[in-house]
């Protein structure tokens, strides 16, 4: 998978990589020379699907708020 570097991929897709850097890790696959871009990678990964889930939380509190009566 290519690695995108903006903050716009979906958050499917970068569950996704966070699962094949895991994978990767666990399996000794890594070379310590990758070690440190994928963990890097895997931090901006987490970054990116925190922003996403708050987002969306705030979103759906908003139209939970909205939908209640006064």
């Amino acid at each position: 998978m290519a690695k995108k570097t903006t903050k716009n991929i979906p958050y499917s897709e970068a569950i996704g990589e966070l699962e094949q850097i895991l994978s990767r890790l666990r399996s000794g696959e890594l070379g310590i020379n990758e070690l440190t871009a994928s963990v890097k990678r895997a931090k901006e990964l987490i970054e990116i699907c925190r922003t996403q889930l708050v987002s969306t939380r705030e979103e759906l509190d908003n139209i939970i708020n909205e939908s209640q009566p006064l």
